[in-house]
């Protein structure tokens, strides 16, 4: 078995406050990135914000803040002015970090605000570390079928830990689709299910959990952008219309559904309730699974 993790939904998310009275934007727009270069979240800031640059007039500038599984960029964007030039790209981690660390220097409840927006005691499995999403939605996995003996080894990223798979080591491994995707192709990954609602179309021979009987299994690696709380309204709805409008691009939907993404536009109003469901349902599969907190 090596179970892919859909990366779901591409959202928009950002904050409202006080009425600009100056077109925007009239300058550099910061575009935080709480991981290194390279990565998925990287990657769609980077497609995202040069469409912005050119659709607005002015530079939308990524800067990569990694550290911490995010929490070194979240926290910098979080103390930011909420006036529009500072947003911020999200995976996961930002629905994840609050339960499984003791401290994180934001809270996801009032600093950022939405907009739009995976044979017991005889196998391991491969995660890409601790606490990452792949890692959680193995310990949903354990909890769901009762495979409390399932070794999980975590490494130190989601190559090492496909290269190991690839290389028979570790038998078996939860992953985001990104990193395994040219694998699969190759056929040297076999994709057994997705834990995502829907089937991938990066791969669409590859059925869900649900669809082989396994239900309640859902775990996406998300990717949203927010701001800081108190940016005036015309630019959140000014943002919001632009992402969603640049989604919808036929270049950047053959980019971003290469790279294993699943782009949908969802409401400020949605994007909000899936971050709090988000949280909560991980912050019960970190509890039961006994994980001390970072």
């Amino acid at each position: 078995m090596r179970t892919i993790v859909r990366i779901a939904a591409l959202c928009a998310a950002l904050f409202a406050g006080a009425a600009s009275a100056q077109p925007y934007p009239t300058k550099l727009v910061r575009v935080i990135v709480p991981f290194p270069a390279g990565g998925p979240t990287d990657v769609m800031a980077r497609i995202i914000g040069q469409k912005l640059s050119e659709r607005l007039g002015q530079q939308f500038v990524v800067e990569n803040q990694g550290g911490a599984a995010g929490n070194i960029g979240m926290g910098s964007a979080a103390r930011a002015a909420g006036d529009g030039y500072t947003i911020l790209f999200v995976s996961s981690s930002y629905v994840v970090n609050p339960s499984l660390y003791h401290k994180v220097p934001y809270d996801p409840d009032k600093d950022f605000v939405p907009i739009t927006k995976a044979e017991p005691a005889k196998y391991s499995i491969a995660s890409p570390g601790a606490g990452t999403t792949p890692h959680l939605s193995i310990e949903l996995f354990k909890q769901s079928l009762g495979l409390n003996k399932l070794l999980v080894v975590p490494f130190s990223g989601g190559n090492p830990s496909i290269q190991s798979v690839v290389a028979g080591h570790t038998p078996l491994s939860f992953q985001a689709i990104p990193p395994a995707t040219a694998l699969i192709k190759e056929g040297k990954l076999r994709a057994l299910a997705v834990t995502s609602t829907r089937r991938s179309s990066v791969l669409p021979d590859v059925p869900t959990l649900d669809e082989l009987g396994i239900k309640g299994q859902e775990a996406e690696t998300m990717q949203g952008v927010l701001a800081p709380t108190g940016t005036p309204q015309e630019i959140v709805n000014l943002l919001q219309r632009e992402i969603a409008a640049i989604l919808a691009l036929p270049d950047v939907n053959e980019k971003v559904l290469a790279l294993g993404f699943e782009p949908s536009g969802i409401t400020p109003a949605e994007f909000g309730a899936y971050i709090k469901a988000e949280i909560a349902k991980w912050r019960r599969v970190i509890e039961q699974a006994n994980m001390d907190k970072i």
